[in-house]
């Protein structure tokens, strides 16, 4: 009676340790952005399609324990009308209080300038320099 009891209570806690172990790590990524060009919840969600689907790998190399990301998205129109955006995607260690020590491990850097661009078509630019940043540090990071 004991043994069946025991297999009983085996198979959930099997199975919960199971989807655990399944679960993808996460980075901690923090945005320091200008809110006119880049709002928070665009940026995490950036930074979610980003690293879906890639944090098992990386995590084998840069722990999620041991590393996270910021992002910084400056920018905005200058007098001639001129959008102006520049994105940049900083690796950095973690503590572990789950905060980012400011010693860039890797470091990428975008920008572009469209001309007589609305408000929308800037945060658009912003969105595609910011993604482009990304790249350049998951893409170092894998080598």
């Amino acid at each position: 009676m004991k043994t069946r009891t025991a297999c009983l209570l085996a198979a959930p806690l099997l199975t919960l340790a199971m989807a655990a172990h399944a679960a993808d790590p996460v980075y901690i990524t923090l945005d320091h952005s200008t809110d006119s060009v880049m709002d928070k919840a665009a940026a995490q969600a950036i930074w979610a399609e980003s690293l879906a689907g890639k944090t098992l790998k990386l995590n084998k190399l840069y722990p999620t324990k041991r590393w996270g990301f910021v992002s910084e998205v400056e920018g905005g129109f200058n007098q001639a009308k001129t959008c102006v955006v520049t994105a940049r995607v900083m690796m950095m260690p973690a503590t572990v209080a789950k905060s980012l020590v400011f010693k860039p491990n890797k470091t990428a850097t975008a920008f572009d300038a469209m001309p007589n661009a609305t408000r929308e078509q800037c945060q658009d630019l912003a969105k595609a320099k910011l993604k482009e940043a990304i790249q350049g540090v998951l893409s170092s990071l894998s080598n």
